[in-house]
C-alpha cells in the first residue's frame, strides 16, 4: 500500500479458533467486525451502552466484563470517547492482552491511549482503517503500529483481515491515514464545490463527465504534473483560481476550496521568489 510498510503476516500460523475478542462499540463498524470475527470461530463479546449485542456476538453487562480474558480488545467508538473507554478498562486488563484502537484520531490521541494501556503492561495497537467498513467488515484493509502491532497482525491476518505493520510507534498508522485523508476528503470537497457551481448554470452532467475523464486517465505522471506544474506556474495559476473564486461567488457558491487553492499558490510564488533571490 505504502512504501516502507512491513507486511509480515505470510506464514503466520493461526491461533486456535476459540480465542476471545472483546468489541467495545457495536455501531455499524463494530458490529461488522464482531460478526465477522464470530463467523471465523472467534468467541466475541461485545459491549455498547446504546446497542444490544446480537448473536453470534455475546453481550456483556459492561465494558469491564467484556474485556475479561480477551486476547484482543477492539475499541471502535469515536475519537471523542476513545480515551475515556481506555481509562475505564485499563485497570482490569493484563500484560497478556492487546488493546487495539480502531477510531480515527490524531497521532497525539493514539500516543495518549498507548500511555494508558501500556502503563498496565498490556500492548497497544493504533489501527488505521484504510477503506469504508460497510461491505468489507473484517476484510477492511488496515495499517497498524504500536507495541502490539505484529501480535495483532498474527491474530487477525489469518482470519482474512489485510493488516500491514508500519512500525512500533503509536500514532504512525493514524498519521498515514490522516495524510491520505487530506487528499481524499480535500478532493471530495473540490469536486462538490465545482459540481455545485456547474449545476447552478445547468452544466452538471458535463462537469461529471469532465471529472470522470480526469480520474480515468489519472496516473503517477499526473501526480508529478500537479506538483511540479503548480510550483513552476504558481504565479499564473493564482490569477486563475482568483477568477474561479470570483465566478463561484457570482453564482452564490462559497469558493472555500478555490480560495484555499489560491492561497497555496501564493505561498508557492513567494517561496519561488525567495529561492531565486528575487
Amino acid at each position: 500500500m505504502t512504501d516502507g510498510l512491513v507486511n509480515s503476516h505470510q506464514g503466520v500460523s493461526p491461533m486456535p479458533p476459540q480465542w476471545k475478542a472483546a468489541v467495545l462499540g457495536l455501531g455499524e463498524a463494530g458490529s461488522a467486525f464482531a460478526r465477522d470475527l464470530a463467523g471465523q470461530g472467534v468467541r466475541v463479546v461485545g459491549w455498547d451502552p446504546r446497542v444490544e449485542a446480537v448473536p453470534p456476538v455475546e453481550g456483556a453487562g459492561n465494558a469491564v466484563e467484556a474485556v475479561q480474558g480477551a486476547a484482543v480488545i477492539i475499541s471502535v467508538n469515536a475519537a471523542a470517547v476513545a480515551l475515556n473507554v481506555a481509562r475505564e478498562v485499563a485497570p482490569y486488563i493484563t500484560p497478556e492482552q492487546i488493546f487495539a484502537d480502531f477510531n480515527t484520531g490524531s497521532p497525539g490521541l493514539k500516543r495518549a491511549l498507548a500511555d494508558v494501556i501500556e502503563a498496565r503492561g498490556a500492548r497497544f495497537v493504533d489501527v488505521a482503517l484504510m477503506a469504508p467498513v460497510p461491505g468489507r467488515g473484517l476484510r477492511t484493509p488496515a495499517l497498524v503500529s504500536g507495541s502490539g502491532a505484529r501480535d495483532f497482525q498474527s491474530l487477525l491476518a489469518p482470519l482474512g483481515m489485510p493488516v500491514e505493520v508500519v512500525d512500533d510507534q503509536p500514532g504512525s498508522a493514524a498519521a498515514r491515514k490522516l495524510l491520505r485523508s487530506v487528499v481524499m476528503k480535500g478532493l471530495a470537497a473540490a469536486v462538490i464545490e465545482g459540481l455545485t457551481a456547474a449545476e447552478r448554470v445547468g452544466w452538471g452532467q458535463w462537469y461529471r463527465e469532465e471529472v470522470a475523464t480526469i480520474f480515468r486517465e489519472a496516473d503517477e505522471a499526473l501526480l508529478d504534473r500537479l506538483i511540479t506544474g503548480s510550483r513552476r506556474h504558481a504565479a499564473r495559476r493564482v490569477h486563475e483560481m482568483d477568477a474561479a473564486a470570483e465566478f463561484l461567488l457570482s453564482l452564490g457558491v462559497p469558493p472555500r476550496v478555490s480560495m484555499a487553492s489560491a492561497e497555496w499558490l501564493r505561498d508557492l510564488t513567494r517561496a519561488e521568489k525567495a529561492n531565486s533571490g528575487a
